[in-house]
């Protein structure tokens, strides 16, 4: 491996931190919170460990698949690690364990937290927490990619491995301008909300922290209560819009904003996606008004469909507590959860392109079953898939099952309740289960950010090295 190319690159994922670091300091600073000196020694330390490979480190060697897979771990890793210190220096309520749980949580957009008042927290902390979800909604690895010059083959090596071949197969682009693509929609959907949440009535640390979350389909929001805390019908429908938004691919976005047309959006995965989630919302709010939940028609409609929107693009935003929910309902509500947006987007999960050509799969294995003879091949819009790709994604989502079960099994031997293991409540938070329950789930928010293969891709090569 080339340590050189490896501490260059991650050096340059620090950077990234640092700078958020120092804009939550100057928030520090204009409000007087009291944070300011564990955001400064946090901003210090990262910042020093970010500069030194690059001055004591040329220009490298262009990066093999392993340097590029080791690269992309370590700078998901460390930013986790550096991302915690303004926790674990401000204290109380952060233990370690609840400091490294938040930064893992914050980085991997998933949204989870530890904190049972969200709200006692100072300023710089809010927007430290909501920071993290904006660096990890694009990508420690593509902040990384920007940074690094055009002409570099660490650009476009990085950006096949960081970017699947499914957020790439919808659209056609050179390697260098997908990553630009991505950043200029991710920008745009940030700006768009931000704007949006301050005419909506939002106070400008609450509008931008917001727009940080939703944008990177997380969901750590300001308020105790989530976006239920804002007492706005305005708010709440904004936040649908642009959470959807967020979840949808970004390279058809962009298309349709520069043609300046809907057809890129005539996309067969996108339409069984959308149909998904009204379909899914439409029974959820009914669910809602016949059990009782909510008394309301209408009300129970509306809250259906956040939930839903907010489940199915794993930002965790909420208007209702999801624990007094049916149980069936929420059975739904998570299988969604598991299917989530679209590749190309910020949300986690299989993705709903993985989903789609499963069931075509199974609709092909049907028409082989009634028609032997028949050639029925598995396409996605004109697209015909090979068999090597149909199989690739199969086996991914097998894999992510197989994780998925095994994860479940260990959280149950730690002691974690049985609905607990498979979710916590929207208007709930994970401070109460042990320290090892902590780090499981902080170790499956990881694995789902960067799509298994490159951690099962770096420990492979760790195990390699050993029998050598």
């Amino acid at each position: 491996m080339n340590l050189k190319a490896i501490s260059r690159n991650v050096g340059y994922a620090l950077l990234v931190s640092a700078l958020f670091m120092l804009l939550s300091l100057f928030v520090s600073w204009s409000t007087k919170d009291g944070a300011q000196t564990g955001l400064f020694i946090s901003f210090l330390i990262t910042l020093i460990s970010g500069v030194f490979p690059l001055i004591f480190v040329r220009g490298t060697q262009p990066i093999t698949i392993k340097d590029g897979y080791m690269i992309i771990v370590i700078s998901w890793l460390l930013s986790f690690i550096f991302g915690m210190l303004p926790y674990a220096l401000w204290g109380d309520p952060f233990t370690l364990a609840n400091a490294w749980f938040e930064s893992v949580s914050g980085f991997t957009a998933t949204g989870a937290t530890v904190i049972p008042d969200v709200e006692s927290l100072p300023p710089s902390l809010l927007f430290w927490r909501a920071a993290t979800h904006f660096i990890g909604g694009l990508g420690v690895t593509v902040f990384l990619l920007l940074l690094i010059p055009s002409a570099s083959p660490v650009r476009s090596r990085l950006t096949n491995m960081e970017l699947s071949s499914l957020s790439k197969s919808s659209y056609s682009a050179r390697s260098g301008k997908t990553v630009f693509i991505f950043t200029y929609v991710y920008l745009g959907i940030f700006v768009l909300s931000f704007v949006s949440y301050l005419i909506a009535g939002m106070q400008p640390l609450d509008a931008v922290c917001q727009a940080f979350s939703v944008s990177a389909t997380g969901g750590f929001s300001t308020k105790n209560a989530s976006i239920l805390g804002f007492h706005s019908t305005l708010i709440e429908g904004l936040t649908m819009v642009f959470m959807l938004l967020s979840s949808l691919h970004f390279g058809l976005l962009f298309l349709s904003v520069v043609n300046r047309s809907l057809k890129p959006l005539n996309n067969p995965v996108l339409k069984f996606y959308l149909i998904a989630v009204f379909c899914v919302s439409i029974i959820t709010g009914l669910s809602l008004k016949f059990s009782g939940t909510i008394p309301t028609f209408s009300r129970a409609l509306w809250c259906g469909a956040f939930q839903t929107i907010s489940t199915v693009t794993t930002t965790g935003f909420a208007i209702a507590d999801n624990s007094v929910f049916p149980m069936w309902t929420n059975i739904l509500l998570m299988a969604m959860a598991v299917m989530c947006g679209c590749a190309g987007s910020t949300s986690g999960g299989i993705k709903a392109d993985r989903v789609f050509i499963l069931f075509k799969t199974i609709g092909r294995q049907i028409g082989k079953t009634l028609h032997p003879n028949l050639v029925n091949e598995v396409k996605v819009g004109s697209r015909v898939l090979h068999e090597e790709e149909v199989t690739q994604y199969l086996l991914y989502i097998a894999f992510y099952a197989l994780m998925l079960v095994v994860s479940i099994i260990i959280a149950l031997c730690l002691g974690v309740g049985a609905e607990s293991a498979f979710s916590i409540g929207s208007m709930g938070n994970y401070g109460a289960l042990s320290n090892s329950a902590k780090f499981l789930f902080a170790f499956d928010m990881f694995l789902g950010r960067v799509e298994l293969y490159p951690i099962v891709a770096v420990v492979a090569m760790i195990f390699d090295r050993h029998r050598r």
